[in-house]
């Protein structure tokens, strides 16, 4: 990259952003639900405002069980099930012993000739992948792979904010009453500034983390706080609701993470290219007051520099 370019998005990471602000939070319990209400002053220091209800059912059961993934309790979890669809489907001409090595518990395989003991060994391999993914979906996981190569386990963002969607449709129009030229930046901006101006939580490396600190949007909402990864899930879950056929992308660099939707990008805005679409970019996290097609300076460097990781966010219609 060029010196000069470098330069100046370091010029740009020291200049003076304007900050989002929170003017005031609420929540009071009613019967059933729970009233949200909050003041904020947006992209031009003007006071917005928004108050809608979750039930208490979105609140405290859905997603009850998200916790951080732990590798120890999955595995165990992982060798159960395949021992029990062993026990029901035994395989043939082998048999298969579990053993305790270095306090993982490992598949032995003997048998009377090598190529049934081959036979045994893949599919035992094959039911144990097909475990480890049923396990990984049912509890909102997925294996992730960084830009330079490290592998872990986070949560699957996309997963949550699809499944977040049944609690979140009736904010559709509140919001748009809110807007009076109902255009996809008016409308994409108001939830940017809403969601900037809730106050944020740093996020612990994504890798070893495995989810640690991550609010699901109602738990987000309830705790008004989150981290950039809970943050940027929230505002796929709120546009998901209002725009629910246009193209969106989640995208992860070190420690922050930041989204995009397909629409036509104006001169000056950013953009990133994956998979054939054009998404213009969005940063939900805040403090800082980004409008849509504007990104942090370390956010445009990294992809600049194609150090991200890009995800599609595809609508319940369209989720495989």
């Amino acid at each position: 990259m060029n010196p000069f370019k470098i330069t100046f998005y370091l010029f740009l990471c020291c200049a003076s952003f304007v900050d989002a602000k929170q003017v005031s939070f609420s929540k009071s319990a009613d019967k059933n639900y729970y009233n949200f209400n909050y003041q904020w002053l947006d992209h031009s220091n003007q006071q917005q405002s928004i108050s809608f209800a979750l039930t208490k059912s979105a609140l405290f059961e859905h997603f009850r069980d998200l916790k951080p993934y732990q590798s120890e309790f999955a595995h165990k979890t992982i060798m159960h099930r395949l021992k029990k669809q062993l026990d029901e489907e035994p395989l043939n001409a082998a048999q298969a012993f579990f053993l305790q090595k270095d306090g993982e518990t490992i598949v032995q395989i003997k048998g009377q000739e090598d190529q049934q003991i081959a036979l045994a060994y893949k599919k035992v391999k094959a039911i144990k992948q097909e475990a480890t993914k049923q396990y990984l979906q049912e509890n909102y996981y997925q294996l992730f792979n960084t830009h330079d190569g490290e592998t872990g386990i986070k949560i699957n963002h996309a997963d949550v904010a699809n499944d977040s969607l049944v609690d979140f449709k009736h904010l559709k129009p509140i919001i748009l009453d809110k807007i009076t030229a109902k255009t996809i930046r008016k409308v994409t901006d108001y939830v940017l500034g809403f969601v900037q101006s809730i106050p944020y939580s740093t996020l612990e490396s994504r890798v070893t983390s495995s989810g640690s600190g991550f609010n699901s949007p109602a738990k987000l909402l309830w705790e008004n706080q989150g981290d950039c990864d809970s943050k940027v899930t929230l505002t796929a879950t709120i546009l998901r609701t209002l725009m629910p056929n246009v193209e969106m992308v989640m995208v992860y660099i070190d420690k922050h993470a930041f989204m995009g939707i397909a629409v036509p990008a104006k001169a000056g805005d950013t953009t990133l290219i994956h998979q054939g679409v054009t998404y213009l970019l969005a940063e939900p996290t805040g403090p800082a007051l980004y409008k849509l097609g504007k990104i942090a300076p370390e956010s445009e460097l990294a992809i600049d520099q194609g150090r991200y990781v890009a995800e599609v966010f595809y609508s319940d219609n369209n989720n495989s």
